[in-house]
């Protein structure tokens, strides 16, 4: 069953008919010495630091994963005000969050 996804207040051309209540899926990642030594040449010459933003797509990809199974497992269709949010937990090691409402739409 697919869910659909959405930053709006409701999925447009649908009812909702259901509230499920909030659903969230997060993950904690840490930098690793590979990206760090890449980045850190990048810094020098300028340029996109792609081992980080391929270390953020894979987290919050992961993050959304596990949002959207808590979302199936409370048998909703969609998930809407989808909100992301980051927070330094240690040195080198960061957290991604995401979080929405659960809701069945019709």
């Amino acid at each position: 069953m697919a869910i659909v996804l959405t930053t709006l207040e409701g999925v447009p051309g649908k009812e909702i008919i259901e509230h499920y209540g909030i659903v969230q899926g997060s993950t904690v990642r840490a930098k690793n010495v590979g990206r760090d030594i890449a980045a850190g040449l990048k810094n020098i010459i300028g340029g996109e630091l792609k081992g980080y933003t391929e270390l953020l797509n894979e987290a919050r990809q992961e993050s959304i994963d596990r949002m959207v199974l808590q979302a199936k497992q409370l048998n909703a269709n969609a998930i809407i005000n989808v909100r992301f949010a980051t927070s330094s937990v240690a040195q080198g090691a960061a957290e991604l969050f995401v979080y929405g409402t659960a809701v069945r739409v019709r």
